[in-house]
């Protein structure tokens, strides 16, 4: 689903930029008085809660089966990204379009908006090193294709969320800083106000799309329409194999769930014929390691 990325490696990433930066935009905020780095410090908060969200989440992806669950707990990470996303939306970007509509009808000024700058300038820095981190992890999942492809067809959920953490933050950090800098430079408050908002629109655009993606996945998405079609060609290829009639596959987290129909070559006898759909089944889990249950339903040809 993921390639040979490392959701973990980027998790823990954002999770150290985002804690060093909230308590640093903490103390600007409080000092300074600014709306938008008030949202941000919150942001930044809520991000490191989402990122120990998901380590719950891989954490309970790894229980082994049992009689009441005998797929496994695989998409308990599909729930926890959805639940990071409405946090998102939520904690980060209603908040910051509140705080924002609160800034229009009751301005503060700013003070020390220096140490503002500075604080932001760090941010920037601190965000871009995590997200460095995880599009290093992205560019291994995603191959030839395009961020947005890759986006929107990847199975990953907590890979998925992490990017568009990261991305948010710090499009959301240069927002604050072009606020900052305006309020700065014109004196009008307008701007620190606009600012605010524009982060909180921003998050909620970001959680939607993150949202809408991981929901897909909770409902039962199958494996990744590449990945598929190389599965599909294999067993095409096989010998044993004289048309794949059904081919149904669902992501379980990390592991995959995969069903097949199909119209088996001729065999000497039902013993033979065993055992060229175990054979085909070995060869398919070792070809595809993420398949880790699989259904093979013959039809023998006449």
């Amino acid at each position: 689903m993921s390639g040979h990325a490392n959701s973990l490696k980027a998790i823990f990433l954002a999770l150290g930029a985002n804690f060093a930066i909230f308590v640093s935009k903490l103390v600007a905020a409080v000092l300074t008085g600014s709306g938008a780095m008030l949202a941000e410090a919150i942001h930044s908060l809520a991000d490191c809660g989402n990122q120990g969200l998901l380590l719950l989440g891989m954490r309970q992806a790894r229980r082994p089966p049992s009689d009441e669950f005998p797929l496994g707990w695989g998409r308990a990470l599909y729930f926890w990204s959805f639940l990071v996303a409405l946090l998102l939306f939520s904690v980060g970007g209603m908040f910051s379009v509140y705080e924002g509509v609160h800034k229009l009808s009751h301005p503060e000024p700013l003070k020390w908006p220096w140490l503002a700058l500075g604080v932001l300038a760090f941010g920037i820095v601190a965000e871009s090193f995590s997200m460095h981190g995880c599009l290093q992890e992205v560019n291994k999942a995603r191959g030839e294709r395009s961020l947005w492809r890759w986006f929107r067809e990847t199975r990953s959920s907590e890979l998925l969320v992490i990017f568009g953490e990261d991305f948010a933050a710090l499009i959301g950090l240069c927002l604050a800083t072009l606020a900052v800098g305006a309020t700065m430079l014109t004196g009008n408050l307008l701007f620190d106000a606009l600012g605010t908002i524009a982060i909180g629109v921003l998050l909620i655009v970001v959680a939607i799309a993150v949202a809408v993606e991981v929901k897909a996945l909770l409902i039962g998405q199958g494996m990744e329409p590449a990945r598929r079609a190389e599965l599909l060609s294999f067993l095409q290829a096989r010998s044993e194999v004289a048309q794949v009639l059904n081919l149904i596959t669902v992501q379980m987290g990390p592991d995959v769930m995969v069903a097949v129909k199909a119209q088996m070559a001729p065999a000497d006898s039902d013993l033979a014929l065993i055992d060229a759909i175990n054979a085909v089944e070995r060869d398919m889990k070792a070809a595809f390691g993420e398949i880790r249950w699989s259904f093979f339903e013959p039809d023998v040809t006449d």
